[in-house]
């Protein structure tokens, strides 16, 4: 019965999905794309280069290039690569990971990454030290989303978003700086990532909602845990 009302549902789903206006699901199939979850360390990254100069300058600027080069190609290029060969080697049936099933082994190789630039962090003097909470906080996130999973498909995006912007918000508590209009924009920001979600996805409302949660409460547990 539990199944039957599953297909069902989905079923519902992918007519509503179908019957989107064709403009707006290209603008939030684009928005999904932009800011997508891999996506989102790189990007906070670099808002940490532009508000805190200072807190780089005992390294070149081609230093810094390439530490940003290298939190890119170890949080977004070897994750998706990854996922590209799991589909190529006919391990997932696609490469937009649409099952429980074909998302487990990506949040097992997510966790070793995102768990390497945690460590990382604690040896780097160099960059600001709100990247440890950060990076530890992405990695919770990561297990409890692979152990929720379990249960059902939490959304990827909704745990990203939910992080960066509960993030931003504790750089500014850190720093004692007002972000107000940054703050604003990134809430804004992750409000279209998950609408965009509703749009182009088979996302129910409990999977995205619990994406958000999962995401600013790690975040809040690892600023708890590590400063």
């Amino acid at each position: 019965m539990l199944q039957e009302n599953s297909i069902h549902q989905n079923q519902v789903q992918e007519v509503a999905v179908k019957r989107v206006n064709p403009f707006l699901k290209g603008v939030a199939s684009f928005i999904s794309y932009i800011f997508h979850p891999l996506f989102i360390p790189t990007y906070v990254f670099l808002f940490l280069m532009n508000a805190f100069p200072y807190e780089f300058a005992d390294i070149t600027d081609w230093q810094l290039k390439m530490r940003l080069f290298g939190v890119f190609w170890l949080t977004a290029f070897f994750p998706a690569f990854s996922v590209f060969l799991l589909w190529r080697l006919k391990f997932s049936d696609s490469i937009f990971l649409r099952t429980q099933k074909e998302r487990i082994v990506p949040y097992v190789i997510s966790m070793f990454f995102y768990w390497w630039m945690y460590y990382l962090s604690r040896n780097f003097n160099d960059q600001p030290i709100v990247l440890r909470f950060f990076f530890m906080g992405i990695f919770i996130a990561t297990v409890f989303g692979l152990i929720i999973n379990n249960y059902f498909k939490i959304s990827l995006h909704g745990m990203g978003v939910g992080g960066a912007c509960t993030a931003i918000i504790l750089f500014s508590m850190y720093y004692h700086l007002n972000f107000g209009a940054t703050i604003c924009a990134s809430i804004l920001l992750g409000g279209l990532v998950c609408s965009s979600r509703f749009v182009v996805s088979d996302h129910t409302n409990k999977e995205v909602y619990t994406g958000l949660a999962v995401g600013i409460g790690c975040q809040l547990l690892a600023y708890w845990f590590i400063m």
